[in-house]
């Protein structure tokens, strides 16, 4: 035991002061007398009765010594070392994941991080503070350097699973190094089942713990499950994949609009998957899977697919005649595209994407665009010269626009020296600067390549047809297949004619809402919910369109549900963080020593109020008697 006020033992030194005064009391023998006048000349001289005599024993006395020493006592306010908390400013990172679904010990593990970290935060020194951080999707801080425990208890209590986003521990680093940094009494706790993304190099100037939660491994997921038109029907495309390290046997059930189609007895092999392949009649909406039997995470153990029906989005292209665009967009499934003249001024329809083949037109059209080979600059971005036999190289970070795509043998003669805008990302870039551009401005899309095809051989490598269809996809996001499915926490983005009044939308649970198109569209952005999102778009004058978006768990880092007993971290004095180290902790007991003292005084005023007690006692008896 020791003490954090040892200095509150001086106060001790008050035991003397109450022993003299009970040394110093006067003691009178009571006695009945006619009248105190005779008395006078006695009571002056009180004094000289001798003040100081010998101690007697007195329960009053001891009374309030104990109650003395107690309160002195707690001042000092002693501690054991316990497991726990030791730092007077706890910063608690909760992973709310998806693979924080699964069950282990009867419970999800979501339930058992809620559990610890309730118990850390009983662990909190008296004087303690903790701010919660909770990860998965987007992160939140729900309480801030918060005292109130009966708060922090309500947060933790009030988290939810996300089932989409990931658990991306970099924000949740920079910010608890941030806190930690204004405070040396600072400790970091992770309670997560380690399953995380973590960045590159991360170093705290902290204390941190983590708390793993978790045991089970086993896990098999439906990874993908699609519905995509073909020749006079459409095919259904499923896969399962076992994440465990030993082998499994699921039965997987399909079903198309809510009728059994087919089951399938699958073999995985350990990390291993198996595809199923299926035609099935073009009437079919919905396309739903499930295992016959859960597993530890039950969330990836059901998929659903939508027919992506027979609506073309409208690529409209402006080009005095570009085969390999207009074959390489046509090859697109899900596109219907439009070839216009240059001279176009005016548009009528709105498209989901407009390429502008060299050609800026002013004013451009609206939309999303996509410039190849522009002659000026436009108000989006602006043209300062000539770049000869630029050599093309990925920009860092791999963009997914160059996903599965390659550009080391692509060669390009000329192309426009465009200094990037502010919107823009690099996605190819040269020594002489940015050969693609893509990014966000007012609203739309936009893509811009300052090379003209005709000036590259680009058309003839088996990059261009990917590079072409990964561009439509970021420029016109919700189009063809994937506009009838995503996943969670992924914002619904519904394209919508013109003619579109309403939008009303049915989430798998909860109530149908109504929904207003703006600049074509519309965008919802609750997307928690695995399932069929159903669309109706009311039109004037015309029947209204129906469409269906499924959503998905489809994250292999959440599926993968084996925890990890050590995350690689460094916390103060560069040691790496376990998930098995013991916290040493504190624990207080002035509480019960100020209550002691509390009940001692207690005692004391019924101890010396009992004559008086005894008197009130014996009247209310007599009362009762004589009643």
């Amino acid at each position: 035991m020791s003490l954090l006020a040892p200095w509150a033992l001086s106060l001790a030194l008050i035991a003397p002061a109450i022993i003299a005064l009970y040394l110093l009391k006067l003691r009178r023998e009571e006695r009945t007398v006619s009248s105190t006048l005779l008395w006078q000349r006695v009571l002056r001289d009180v004094e000289a009765n001798a003040p100081w005599q010998k101690l007697r024993r007195n329960i009053l006395l001891l009374l309030q010594l104990l109650v003395l020493f107690a309160l002195v006592f707690a001042l000092a306010r002693p501690f054991i070392h316990t497991t726990g908390i030791a730092g007077r400013n706890l910063i608690l990172i909760i992973d709310r994941s998806a693979s924080m679904g699964a069950t282990d010990a009867g419970g999800t593990r979501l339930a058992a991080a809620k559990a610890e970290a309730l118990r850390l935060i009983d662990q909190l020194p008296d004087n303690g503070r903790a701010t919660v951080i909770a990860i998965g999707g987007q992160m939140e801080v729900p309480a801030s350097a918060s005292t109130d425990r009966r708060e922090l208890r309500m947060v933790i209590n009030r988290l939810q699973l996300r089932n989409g986003g990931g658990s991306d521990l970099t924000q949740a680093l920079a910010l608890a190094g941030a806190l930690a940094a204004r405070d040396d009494q600072s400790e970091v706790a992770i309670v997560s089942d380690g399953e995380v993304q973590l960045p590159d190099k991360a170093e705290l100037a902290a204390e941190v713990h983590f708390s793993m939660i978790g045991t089970r491994s086993d896990n098999a997921a439906i990874s993908a499950l699609v519905l995509e038109p073909t020749v006079g029907g459409q095919r259904l495309f499923a896969q399962a994949t076992n994440y465990d390290t030993h082998s499994a046997k699921r039965r997987l059930i399909v079903e198309l609009d809510d009728q059994l189609f087919s089951a399938y007895d699958l073999a995985l092999d350990p990390g291993g998957d198996r595809s199923i392949v299926a035609d099935v009649p073009a009437t079919v909406r919905v396309a739903s899977a499930h295992f016959a039997t859960h597993d530890a995470l039950p969330a990836d153990d059901q998929a659903w697919a939508a027919s992506p029906g027979t609506d073309k989005a409208l690529v409209r292209v402006l080009s005095d005649g570009n085969r390999f665009l207009q074959v390489g967009l046509g090859s697109l499934p899900g596109l219907q595209v439009s070839m216009v003249p240059t001279t176009t001024t005016t548009f009528t329809e709105t498209a989901a994407l407009t390429v502008l083949d060299g050609v800026v037109p002013d004013p451009l059209p609206p939309g999303n665009l996509l410039f190849i080979g522009p002659l000026r600059g436009s108000p989006l971005f602006s043209v300062t010269g000539e770049l000869r036999f630029p050599a093309p190289r990925p920009a860092p970070g791999g963009d997914p626009v160059l996903q599965n795509v390659g550009v080391a043998d692509v060669h390009v003669l000329r192309a426009a020296q465009i200094p990037k805008p502010v919107w823009a990302r690099t996605v190819i870039d040269s020594d002489g600067g940015p050969l693609l551009l893509v990014g966000e401005q007012g609203g739309r899309r936009i893509g811009v390549m300052s090379f003209a095809l005709h000036e590259s051989d680009l058309p003839v490598q088996i990059a261009f047809p990917l590079l072409l269809s990964n561009l439509v996809s970021y420029l016109a996001p919700a189009q063809g297949s994937a506009a009838a499915q995503t996943t969670p926490g992924q914002p619904l983005v519904i394209d919508v004619p013109p003619d579109a009044s309403t939008v009303r939308l049915t989430p798998p649970s909860g109530p149908a809402v109504n929904l207003q198109p703006q600049n074509g569209q519309v965008i919802w952005t609750d997307t928690e919910a695995l399932g069929i999102y159903a669309v109706e778009i009311e039109r004037k004058g015309a029947p209204p369109l129906r469409r269906a978006v499924a959503v998905n768990m489809r994250d292999p880092t959440e599926s993968q549900i084996a925890p990890r007993r050590q995350l690689p971290l460094f916390q103060k004095g560069g040691r790496a963080v376990g998930g098995t180290e013991e916290r040493v902790g504190r624990t207080e007991l002035w509480r019960w020593l100020a209550g002691l003292a509390l009940l001692m005084l207690t005692i004391e005023w019924l101890v010396y109020q009992r004559p008086a007690l005894l008197w009130l006692r014996g009247r209310l008896r007599r009362r009762a008697i004589s009643g």
